[in-house]
């Protein structure tokens, strides 16, 4: 039997949410993660993987077209990467280091320090997924922050954002603003392996989700007939679906602000879409985050379009491989998300087995490679002469003292 889903009653979500609607820019994820340093071997040899095709064995079938034709780039980075297995950017301490800075709020992936009128956000290298931090991936931190500088920059069209500069190659300096406690993530295709992707769900036999009605008789990474917004919001610890509706009669937006943010929501969606085709990948979905500035401008916050907020197919091996019954090649975290789900429980067990380094090197090349596609500029490798702690903390001194 059809199916709709959608989250507990408004009265209780506003209790639970009511220290996020007042978080500053990016909302606050405070999470216990355990990593284990050891990992059960015979799960590890359920999923045999090497350097060069480490997310082959989970995609179905050996990697072609845009990785391949860039296999001399991976092996000049390849070597940078796995020497900084050891070295990734995993805490910081600003809050301890530079004047200015008050306090330190953690996130799964970003360290955040409140600077006044201003936040300093810090992308660091952990690799979150499953409402969990699983691993380190090198260089992940300077990847993101610099695609989302480069999607804020070309979205400015559509909607305004909260960026002031970017000091570090780590670092956003971002207006202070009232984040709205709903996550508003866009679909283009049938496809996830999480609790609330929307293969997920469809599998269980849910046919209206967030709103959406969906047909019968879909397969696996099947292309939707339009794209859809599929809202969550913050339950505990773990992301939960609501429809447009809950998110109005509970208070967590009013009607006018989320009009807005859903509309943004899409047009950014479908231009992120065109110019990822356009670069020969596939954006397949997407969250953004908004919040309202001093102003009462609505703006768009968080990241854009990276691999962690998002998921990349490549384009011209999409349609065959599907025809096939085999997962698309992605250049994104799906492959490290199945992993995990093949070696593990990744939302019960409380200690997780440790990511293959095969599997962490092959991820920061792919991110590396999605950031070289979509910008068409040549990743630079950070400098090893200076910590990169040290470095950073610096850089975002001199950062706000010029802003004071």
């Amino acid at each position: 039997m059809a199916q709709s889903h959608c989250i507990n009653s408004p009265t209780t979500l506003a209790g639970k949410l009511s220290l996020r609607a007042n978080s500053p820019f990016v909302s606050p994820r405070l999470l216990k993660t355990s990593i284990s340093s050891k990992f059960n071997s015979r799960k590890f040899c359920s999923m045999v993987i090497s350097a060069s095709s480490s997310p082959s064995t989970v995609s179905g079938g050996p990697l072609k077209s845009l990785l391949l034709d860039n296999s001399e780039r991976k092996n000049e980075l390849m070597d940078a990467i796995k020497i900084s297995l050891s070295n990734c950017l995993s805490e910081t301490h600003l809050d301890s280091a530079v004047p200015g800075l008050h306090s330190k709020t953690r996130g799964k992936v970003r360290d955040i320090y409140d600077g006044g009128d201003y936040l300093a956000l810090v992308t660091t290298d952990r690799q979150s997924a499953f409402d969990r931090v699983l691993a380190s991936i090198p260089f992940k931190g300077q990847v993101l922050n610099e695609t989302s500088l480069w999607w804020f920059n070309q979205t400015q069209h559509i909607i305004p954002n909260a960026v002031v500069s970017s000091p570090d190659r780590n670092v956003t300096i971002a207006k202070k603003c009232s984040v709205f406690p709903v996550e508003f993530v866009v679909r283009g295709y049938v496809t996830g392996s999480t609790d609330t992707s929307l293969w997920t769900v469809y599998q269980k036999g849910v046919r209206n989700y967030c709103g959406n009605a969906l047909p019968d008789g879909m397969v696996k990474n099947q292309k939707l007939a339009a794209n859809i917004l599929t809202p969550t919001t913050k339950a505990a610890d773990h992301d939960v679906p609501i429809t447009p509706e809950e998110i109005i009669r509970s208070g967590l937006m009013s009607e006018s602000d989320y009009i807005e943010a859903s509309k943004a929501a899409l047009s950014l969606f479908e231009y992120g879409q065109r110019i990822a085709r356009e670069h020969g990948l596939i954006l397949v979905d997407t969250k953004y985050e908004f919040g309202k500035g001093s102003d009462g401008a609505v703006l768009l916050i968080d990241e854009v379009h990276t691999p962690d907020s998002s998921r990349y197919w490549i384009a011209d091996s999409y349609e065959d491989r599907f025809q096939k019954g085999l997962e698309p090649e992605n250049i994104d975290k799906e492959f490290l998300r199945l992993w995990f789900k093949d070696n593990c429980n990744p939302y019960e067990d409380e200690v997780l087995p440790e990511a293959p380094e095969e599997l962490v090197s092959e991820l920061s090349w792919r991110y590396i490679f999605l950031y070289e596609t979509i910008t068409k500029s040549k990743f630079e490798l950070p400098s090893t002469k200076e910590p990169i702690h040290d470095r950073i903390a610096s850089n975002v001194s001199h950062a706000l003292s010029s802003l004071l």
